[in-house]
C-alpha cells in the first residue's frame, strides 16, 4: 500500500507546478520578481491561519506552545524560501519554463549534502554516484546555446543553483520546525508551521517591497484575481509539503517531489509552447535519473 506521505508529496508537486505557471504569468504582466513572490505568501497566510483556527476549534484543542528552536527554524526556512522563490521567478526571464524548474531541482542533491554537513548523515557510495549523475545533468543544462562553449558560470545557472540551494535549506528548516511542535497530528503540525512561516514571509516581503519597490504592493493588490490564485495554490502546495515533512525525512520528500519535472515539462509544452533542445532534455533526464537513484539508495 502506498504511504500517505508519498501521495501527499505527489499532489503537492502537481499544485506547485500550477503555482509556478501562474507566477510566470504574473511576471509577464508587469509585476517584479519581488511582487510575484509576495503574492505567493500574502494570500496564503490568512488561509493557513483560518485553517489552523478551524481545526483547533472543531477538535477542542489548545494552541501548542512554540519553542525558540521552532521560531529559529521558521525564520531560517522562511527567508531561504523567499530568496529562492524570487530567484526562480527571475530565472523564468532567462530560460524557458521547464529548464528554469529543472535548474532548481539541484535542490534534491544539495539537500543530501546539507544533511551530511548539518545533520552528520553519511552519503553511501551509490548515493555519491547518483549525485555525480545529477552534476552531469546540471552541466548539460548550463551549456549556453550559441558559440558551442561550456558556460557553467552564467546568470541562468547561477540563479538556478542559488534557488536550489535555498529551497534545500528551506526544506530542512521546515522539517525541523514541524518536529518542534508537541502534537500528535501531522496535519496540525504542518498547518501551524505553514501559518507561522507564511505570516513571517508576508511581513518581511511587505517591508522589502515598501522600501525597495514603492507601488509594487498596490500592483499586486490590483491583480488580485490572479495573485489570489497564486496564494491559494501556494498554500495548498506548501501544506502538502509540510504534511509530508511532518511524516518523513526531508531528503525523501524532496526527492519524490522531483516528479514536478515531468509536470513542468508538460506545462512548458502545452501552455507556454516552449521547446527544449535535445541537450536540455538530456540534462533534465539525467537529473531525474539522479533523483530516482537517490530515492532507491537512501
Amino acid at each position: 500500500m502506498i504511504e500517505v506521505w508519498v501521495l501527499v508529496a505527489l499532489a503537492a508537486g502537481a499544485v506547485q507546478t500550477v503555482r509556478f505557471a501562474l507566477q510566470k504569468t504574473l511576471k509577464g504582466s508587469g509585476l517584479s520578481a519581488g511582487g510575484a513572490t509576495f503574492a505567493r505568501f500574502v494570500f496564503a497566510a490568512p488561509i493557513a491561519i483560518a485553517v489552523t483556527a478551524v481545526w483547533l476549534v472543531q477538535r477542542g484543542e489548545p494552541l501548542p506552545a512554540f519553542t525558540p528552536r521552532f521560531w529559529t527554524f521558521v525564520v531560517f526556512g522562511g527567508l531561504s524560501q523567499v530568496v529562492a522563490t524570487m530567484a526562480t521567478v527571475q530565472l523564468f526571464s532567462e530560460r524557458n519554463f521547464a529548464v528554469g524548474i529543472a535548474f532548481t531541482k539541484t535542490e534534491t542533491i544539495l539537500v543530501v549534502l546539507f544533511s551530511l554537513v548539518l545533520l552528520s548523515e553519511p552519503v553511501t557510495a551509490p548515493g555519491f554516484a547518483a549525485i555525480l549523475v545529477g552534476v552531469v545533468g546540471v552541466v548539460l543544462l548550463s551549456w549556453r546555446t550559441g558559440g558551442g562553449r561550456l558556460a557553467l558560470v552564467n546568470k541562468a545557472s547561477g540563479l538556478g543553483l542559488l534557488a536550489g540551494a535555498l529551497f534545500g535549506m528551506a526544506a530542512i528548516g521546515y522539517r525541523g520546525a514541524t518536529l518542534e511542535i508537541a502534537a500528535d497530528s501531522a496535519f496540525l503540525r504542518a498547518v501551524l508551521t505553514l501559518a507561522a512561516v507564511t505570516t513571517f514571509q508576508s511581513i518581511v516581503m511587505a517591508a522589502y517591497l515598501r522600501a525597495a519597490q514603492p507601488g509594487e504592493i498596490t500592483r499586486v493588490a490590483r491583480r488580485w484575481r490572479v495573485t489570489g490564485l497564486v496564494g491559494v495554490t501556494g498554500m495548498l502546495g506548501s501544506l502538502g509539503w509540510f504534511v509530508a515533512f511532518a511524516l518523513q525525512n526531508a531528503a525523501y520528500v524532496r526527492a519524490l517531489g522531483q516528479i514536478e519535472l515531468v509536470f513542468s515539462l508538460l506545462v512548458s509544452w502545452l501552455v507556454f509552447h516552449d521547446r527544449s533542445t535535445r541537450r536540455e532534455v538530456a540534462g533534465m533526464a539525467l537529473l531525474l535519473v539522479s533523483i530516482v537513484a537517490l530515492v532507491l539508495v537512501t
